[in-house]
């Protein structure tokens, strides 16, 4: 099943009248709120929010950073961010057959030197078995464009 979905600004920096949806506190997460409160805690840089929407021994796959665990990929993360805005262009939900779920977004980026990027990219979560929480993100973007002014930011 394919849930295709405008776009819509998620976060702190989506304009005042933009309502923002607030973080599940269900115990059944459906798979598309997982991934609104992910967006959410991103745009919010809230690092507690992020890593509890993973399991305990998640790993990250990063263009930039590696191969990480979600714990340590987020720190650093936040860490090199000043801001983030997510502007969610697509999800594609394969969950109800296997255990995976991609969001397709714009991704303006804020590093913590103040320099902004921005680009598309798209992020596959696989599931854990529950389905309420993400075991792995693989992150898909081309990284050209910004390699440069991260590797600068990285060295300061």
């Amino acid at each position: 099943m394919t849930l295709l979905i405008q776009t819509a600004v998620i976060g702190r920096f989506a304009s005042s009248d933009t309502p923002v949806a607030a973080l599940s506190t269900e115990l059944e997460m459906t798979t598309r709120q997982l991934c609104i409160d992910y967006l959410k805690a991103l745009n919010e840089g809230n690092l507690e929010d992020v890593r509890a929407l993973f399991s305990e021994d998640a790993e990250v796959v990063s263009p930039l950073y590696g191969v990480r665990t979600a714990f340590d990929f987020y720190a650093e993360l936040f860490n090199d961010t000043n801001r983030s805005e997510t502007s969610l262009l697509n999800v594609f939900d394969t969950s109800e057959t296997s255990k995976s779920v991609a969001l397709h977004f714009r991704y303006l980026w804020t590093l913590a030197d103040g320099k902004q990027v921005s680009f598309e990219c798209v992020d596959v979560f696989e599931l854990n078995s529950a389905r309420d929480r993400f075991e792995k993100l693989t992150i898909i973007y081309d990284t050209a464009p910004l390699r440069q002014d991260f590797d600068n930011l990285r060295i300061k």
